[in-house]
C-alpha cells in the first residue's frame, strides 16, 4: 500500500506543480541588481506561478507560496549562486538563483546572525539534499485545490501536516528548522503572563509557512533596487498614447 501511496503522490505532485495559464510579473530585477543584494543566508520567498503555489497563497493568504534558502558559492563547482529548497517532485536540491528571475520574489535577511550560526544553518540544509519532499503533504494540498470555503481560522492549523518523517521536508519547514537549530527565532509564541525574561518559545518547525519568514520582526527586507541606490529621477519613462 505505500508503494501505491508514493506513486500516486508524485503523480500528484506532478500535477500540482504545473503552470497556471497566466502569472503576472510585477516587476523583473536583473540578475546582476538581485546578485548584489543577496547573501548567504538570505531566505528567498517566491510567489509561484505553480497549481500547488496557487493553493499556498489562498491557504496562507499570502503572495509567498514557496521559500529557498540561498547558500551562495558553499558547494563550489561551475555555479556559484545557488539556492537550497524543497521541491514537490525532486525533493530536497539546489538550484540556481536564475530559476525565480521571471516570478514575483522577496529577501528576507536574519539581522544580526554571527558567521558561525550563518554556516552551521547552511550545512544543515546542504546536509539534507536528497532528501524526500514530504508526499503526505501533497495529499493534504490536494483538498485545498477543489474550490471549497475554508475559513480563515482553519487555513493555518491545516498547514501543520506532513508525515514528520526525518528524511522528508516541504519547503518552509527546512528552512525553519535551520534556523530552529541555530535559535535564530522566526515567530516565536510568547508565554501569557510571564514575568521572567525567558518568555518566548519555539513553535514546531512544522507549524512555519514561506509568509512568516515575512511577517517575522527578526528577519529584514530587502528590495534590490533600492540597495544599489535608487534616484526616482533617474527612471526613463516612456510617454502614453496620448502624450505622443
Amino acid at each position: 500500500m505505500n508503494q501505491f501511496l508514493q506513486s500516486l503522490g508524485k503523480r500528484l505532485a506532478t500535477f500540482l506543480n504545473e503552470p497556471v495559464a497566466y502569472y503576472e510579473t510585477l516587476d523583473l530585477i536583473s540578475d546582476d541588481v538581485m546578485l548584489a543584494a543577496i547573501r548567504p543566508g538570505d531566505v528567498l520567498l517566491v510567489e509561484g506561478n505553480t497549481r500547488i503555489a496557487r493553493v499556498i497563497r489562498y491557504v496562507t493568504q499570502s503572495n509567498w507560496s514557496h521559500a529557498a534558502l540561498y547558500i551562495g558559492d558553499a558547494l563550489g563547482g561551475d555555479e556559484p549562486h545557488m539556492l537550497i529548497e524543497a521541491d514537490i517532485v525532486e525533493g530536497i536540491i539546489t538550484v540556481p538563483l536564475s530559476t525565480y528571475r521571471h516570478l514575483n520574489t522577496r529577501i528576507c535577511r536574519p539581522v544580526g546572525i554571527g558567521d558561525e550560526d550563518r554556516q552551521k544553518l547552511i550545512d544543515y540544509t546542504i546536509s539534507q539534499i536528497g532528501h524526500a519532499y514530504d508526499l503526505k503533504n501533497v495529499f493534504d494540498l490536494l483538498r485545498f485545490y477543489m474550490p471549497m470555503p475554508m475559513p480563515a481560522r482553519y487555513r493555518r492549523r491545516m498547514l501543520a501536516f506532513g508525515s514528520g518523517e526525518p528524511t522528508q521536508a516541504i519547503c518552509s519547514t527546512l528552512i525553519a528548522k535551520a534556523f530552529q537549530m541555530v535559535r535564530y527565532p522566526i515567530l516565536p509564541r510568547r508565554i501569557e503572563n510571564c514575568t521572567e525574561e525567558e518568555c518566548l518559545l519555539q513553535r514546531h518547525y512544522s507549524h512555519f509557512t514561506p509568509r512568516d519568514f515575512d511577517h517575522s520582526p527578526y528577519f529584514a527586507i530587502v528590495k534590490p533596487t533600492l540597495e544599489r541606490g535608487f534616484n526616482y529621477r533617474s527612471i526613463g519613462w516612456a510617454k502614453e498614447p496620448s502624450e505622443v
